[in-house]
């Protein structure tokens, strides 16, 4: 009777056992990640960068799915499955666990580029294009170690992917042609996100995004444009965000022919100097000045020249110039003619 119980104890024992394995290799693997991860997070809170948090933030999940994994590992091995079985399910996580590195990766990857993108002016500008390739880039990889631990030879697939990749770029051209000048406008640099640029048929507003098929720009009235990749490469395009933010802004204002127009030089650059200061968006150390140019039907005109730190700075300030300038203009007693016609009797008369 002892010998039959501890036959059963011994046969529910070896039951039970693939679940008490499970279970140990899940509470050390889950204690040793707390402990790991604290000391890491501890160690990340004292350095200045954010490149660790986000490091650290993104391999949390994997991890968590990995120690599951070889939790799961290890119990199948002391399990009393047939071993077909055994194998089929040892390949099955061994998939799952190259699937979760590669997510991983992936997701590493795309911060990493997203992050030292915006640290680096220099560097290339953050777009869903940048990262998606990246990601493409690991998936691809990721697929050939998949197949490659299956044991599925992989050069018969690359050679079919070659032939049948020729056949989609030609049903594709015009997909294919959009996704290479998206890649090309990003590398180049010459339109980056968050530049403020302006068609040459008169679209103009904010770089959103730039994507596989279109560059996404936002207009002052908060309007999306689409526009294919394709279309922007062949654009003439004003970025006013290159070589630099700052821009003059031009105002073009005419007085009367009786005006002294040494004082009108003068007091225009006074206000235009005092403007820049007070207004928010003008350049302070930056000196304005006029330069005449006509001699029209009832002024004489010139440009006033002010400078602003972006493109939509200059609304505001040519704002507040015009009117600073004609209340200043009243109080110096400048005229500003309305336009007139002048008939010179005598002449007609002579003539």
């Amino acid at each position: 009777m002892d010998k039959d119980l501890f036959l059963k104890l011994f046969s529910l024992a070896e039951m039970f056992l693939p679940l008490i394995i499970f279970l140990v290799v899940l509470l050390v693997g889950l204690f040793l990640k707390k402990i790991i991860f604290n000391r890491f997070l501890h160690w990340a809170k004292k350095t200045s960068t954010q490149l660790d948090d986000m490091i650290l933030q993104v391999i949390k999940a994997p991890i968590m799915i990995l120690v599951l994994i070889v939790s799961l590992y290890f119990a199948v091995q002391f399990s009393k499955l047939p071993e077909n079985i055994v194998q089929v399910i040892s390949k099955s996580i061994l998939i799952l666990g190259i699937i979760s590195v590669v997510l991983a990766s992936a997701n590493l990857l795309s911060g990493i580029i997203k992050f030292y993108a915006s640290k680096l002016s220099s560097a290339i500008a953050v777009t869903s294009l940048t990262q998606n390739i990246a990601r493409i880039i690991v998936f691809s990889i990721g697929a050939l170690v998949i197949l490659n631990s299956l044991g599925i030879s992989i050069t018969p697939i690359l050679a079919t992917l070659g032939v049948g990749g020729l056949a989609v770029a030609l049903a594709l051209q015009d997909t294919l042609s959009s996704l290479f000048a998206g890649f090309h406008i990003t590398v180049a640099k010459q339109i980056r996100v968050g530049d403020y640029i302006k068609l040459e048929s008169g679209e103009e507003g904010y770089v959103v995004d730039i994507n596989w098929r279109s560059t996404m720009v936002k207009m002052l009235p908060n309007n999306l444009i689409l526009i294919p990749n394709e279309k922007l490469n062949k654009s003439i395009i004003t970025n006013y965000y290159l070589p630099d933010k700052e821009m003059a802004v031009l105002v073009n204002i005419g007085v009367h022919y009786k005006s002294d127009l040494e004082k009108v030089e003068r007091v225009t650059c006074e206000v235009a100097k005092s403007v820049m200061a007070e207004v928010n968006g003008g350049v302070v150390h930056f000196e304005p000045f006029i330069r005449y140019h006509t001699f029209g039907d009832s002024s004489i005109n010139f440009t006033a020249i002010l400078r602003v730190k972006e493109f939509v700075d200059q609304y505001l300030i040519k704002h507040e110039f015009v009117k600073s300038l004609h209340k200043r203009y009243n109080q110096e007693g400048i005229n500003i003619p309305y336009p007139i016609r002048a008939i010179n009797y005598e002449q007609e008369k002579a003539g």
